[in-house]
């Protein structure tokens, strides 16, 4: 229970972190999920982020720009905040299958990262009014590159500190 309460906690401090660009700003989210997920295992990493969003959606301002509430869950940004659930259990499913495969864990990361654009992109074009295109253009391409790099963050540092968390016997 406290390791998944301090990811939470991590997640509650990357969160916010956040340069407005658009629509959809650059979060360090995605990293703290993929931390997580690599950490804790996909279901306690998974339930750590679900923690944040609870935390989140009843206003402690945890989401990317310190904001919360219910109305950040609706509103351009939502989708995405929604699709990191899925990001954390197909990113999990695959660290944990293929752990001694490090390529294979990245297509895995990524395919939840596409998972959850699509999520997001639909909901943006969806509420903000925007068309489908544009809605990519805001909310996915200025992002690949630095959701690649977050990605490559997450797995050296979550097979680093989980090796050690190993070896002390804490988890």
């Amino acid at each position: 229970m406290t390791s998944t309460a301090l990811m939470t906690a991590v997640t509650c401090i990357l969160g916010p972190l956040a340069i407005p660009i658009g629509p959809v700003p650059v979060s360090l989210t995605p990293l703290a999920v993929f931390l997580s997920v690599y950490i804790l295992g996909t279901k306690r990493g998974t339930i750590a982020y679900l923690l944040y969003l609870l935390i989140g959606a009843v206003g402690v301002p945890v989401f990317s720009g310190f904001t919360g509430g219910l109305g950040k869950l609706a509103g351009p940004t939502g989708g995405y905040l929604v699709g990191f659930i899925l990001m954390a259990l197909i990113g999990g499913w695959f660290i944990f299958r293929f752990y001694d495969k490090v390529a294979v864990q990245f297509l895995g990361m990524l395919l939840g990262l596409v998972v959850c654009y699509a999520f997001g992109t639909v909901w943006l074009s969806y509420s903000a009014g925007m068309p489908f295109g544009a809605a990519l253009a805001a909310g996915v391409y200025p992002f690949i590159p630095f959701d690649l790099v977050k990605i490559a963050i997450a797995i050296f540092l979550g097979r680093t500190v989980r090796r050690r968390l190993e070896r002390g016997g804490i988890i």
